[in-house]
């Protein structure tokens, strides 16, 4: 499940009722979309159906006018698009597994932080954990698993909010 289930998770929490907004850039889709057919041997029909899925499902999610930001950012220079829509659309946070190309002293002048997933989940379980667990209930219908096993198959990228739901599941 690994990266496709924290994808999962997330896309689920942006639901109604959401928890986040996601946020993505065409550069960014189109990132996703290499990943999924040239790291991860996606069939192209299958990334397609993804880009259509996420791009139809959360239509303001799109951020747009960016591009002129992309030069005066610091950050590494593959991910200085990244940066620079997140400064256009002032938004806070940044949700990345790469955090050493979004370091703290290119970020704090435009008020970012970088947040790994795995950290952004726990605080996410904190604020409505009930929501949380309905989203990885859901996850384990559609994928006729029960829950613990999603949630352990869930900690083999996301270990900390694996092992808090699993905690929280004990009590």
């Amino acid at each position: 499940m690994a990266n496709y289930g924290v994808c999962d998770i997330y896309l689920r929490l942006a639901e109604h009722p959401r928890l986040i907004l996601p946020k993505w850039t065409n550069d960014i889709l189109a990132e996703v979309y290499r990943t999924q057919t040239d790291k991860l041997n996606w069939e192209k029909n299958l990334a397609d159906s993804f880009q259509v899925a996420v791009r139809t499902a959360f239509p303001e999610a799109m951020i747009t006018g960016y591009e002129e930001l992309v030069s005066v950012m610091t950050n590494q220079e593959k991910d200085r698009h990244v940066l620079a829509a997140a400064v256009k659309e002032k938004l806070d946070i940044i949700i990345t597994f790469n955090l050493r190309d979004f370091e703290i002293q290119h970020l704090e002048k435009w008020g970012v932080k970088a947040v790994h997933p795995d950290a952004y989940l726990v605080t996410l379980f904190e604020i409505n954990p009930d929501i949380v667990i309905s989203r990885i209930s859901d996850i384990s219908k559609k994928r006729k698993m029960d829950m613990e096993s999603v949630i352990i198959d869930l900690g083999k990228t996301l270990p900390d909010f694996s092992g808090r739901l699993l905690e929280s599941m004990s009590r």
